[in-house]
Order: structure tokens, then sequence, then C-alpha cells
């Protein structure tokens, strides 16, 4: 039996806010990862942040039979992030648009650094992102999944790369944009990075920022990272042991 990890309280309590959602400036929204969710797939993964609900499916490695992509002395990592329609308030089209095109891409670029890509040449490694419900910070959600979803298939990583954002909303610096926060912010910084390392795989900004801000921003959005990660792994010690 798989158990779900939930904390619903990932802050340290420092500081109080005037957040619509009451957390405080350094508090993630409530977390839950679980490992291993499909059946179907060679590694699964179901992460629920806040109001997103984002499943990841991984397939592979194996063969690659187009030509013009094929790489001959390394795997090839495709992404495909999409939005159910019911997903938002308003339902959305189907099909690929304008902006899951774009995540796609920087979810496989995020990813890419992590992955021992050069054990399987001429392959391909296929990670299927899909949002359920969605509640600002899809992409940081649908990295975190993914990433798991990797390493419940098998797939060799240097590591498990985590996701999360900081931002600035009505003048304060803060951890883990909601949905208002992301739309009527000032500024939105999603990061990726390998915790192991440090090293950041995905920082995209979104509105201004002084240099100042900037950095407390850049620091939130790492430490948002650290304590994602270790959910990442206590989803993996549930379904494997240690």
């Amino acid at each position: 039996m798989i158990s779900i990890i939930t904390n619903s309280n990932l802050s340290t309590g420092t500081e109080t806010s005037a957040r619509a959602d009451g957390r405080a400036f350094d508090e993630l929204r409530p977390l839950k990862i679980e490992a291993g969710v499909l059946e179907r797939a060679d590694g699964s993964a179901y992460v629920e942040m806040g109001g997103n609900k984002v499943l990841a499916a991984v397939y592979g490695p194996r063969e690659l039979h187009i030509r013009r992509i094929m790489m001959p002395n390394k795997a090839v990592l495709r992404c495909k992030y999409n939005m159910a329609p019911f997903s938002v308030d308003d339902r959305k089209r189907p099909g690929p648009d304008r902006r899951s095109v774009e995540i796609s891409k920087i979810t496989s670029e995020a990813l890419t650094p992590a992955v021992f890509l050069e054990k399987f040449p001429r392959s391909t490694i296929d990670v299927f992102i899909e949002v359920l419900e969605a509640e600002g910070g899809t992409r940081c959600a649908g990295i975190t999944a993914a990433s798991v979803a990797l390493a419940d298939a098998g797939v060799p990583m240097r590591d498990i790369v985590v996701a999360c954002a900081a931002g600035k909303s009505n003048g304060q610096v803060v951890m883990d944009l909601s949905e208002v926060e992301d739309k009527e912010g000032e500024a939105d910084l999603p990061i990726a990075m390998m915790p192991r390392t440090g090293e950041i795989t995905l920082l995209q900004m979104d509105g201004h920022l002084t240099g100042e801000e900037f950095e407390k921003a850049l620091d939130l959005a790492v430490e948002g990272c650290k304590r994602i990660s270790e959910e990442q792994k206590k989803a993996i010690k549930n379904r494997y042991g240690d």
C-alpha cells in the first residue's frame, strides 16, 4: 500500500504576512507527493501543491524509430505538458497551445542535466505531464512530479530535480505564489534545481524586481526547492523502502 505524504505546514514560522491565504512569506502551500500511481506506465507520480493536482507518467528508455530526432550517442528526453480542459474555471480548449508547448520545452531542458542520457543511445524517454487542476505554479509542480516519475521508472539520474517559484506580491517577496499572487503580483521567479549540487537547471522571471528583491526571491525559491526535495525522497522511500 502506498501511503501519501502530507505536510500541511512547511513554514519556518518565523514571520507572518498579509497573504490572502494566510501563509507566512516563506511558507509553501500544503504538499502531497505519491510515487507509482499508474500501473501501465514505467514510472509515475502524483503531486498536489495547494490547488494544483498533477500527474506524471514516464515511458522508456525505449528504442526511437524517428531518425530525424534520433541521437546516436544518447537518448532523447521528450516532455509533453498538458492542461486538462477541466483544470481551470473556464473550460480550456483541448489540445496543445503556445503555453503548453513552451512549458513542455523548458521541462525537458530542466530535467535533461540530471538524466544519464548517454547510457541509452538511439533511445527515447517520454514524459507526460497532465494538469488535472490548476492553481498557479503548474510548471513547477509538473517538473517536481516528472522527476519523481523518472526515479520511479528506474531511469538513472544524478539527482531528483525539484522546482519551486518565488515572487513579489503586494510589495512583498514571497515563496510559492498562489494563483492570485501569480496573476496579480508584481513578479514571478520559477526555478528548478538539483539539490545535491545546487545546480539550477531552470530560471525564468516575469515582472520586475530590484537586485535586492531578486536575491531574496532566489533564496526563497531555493529554500522551497530543498523542502519539496525532502518530500520527493520520502515518496520514493514510501514506495521502495530505504
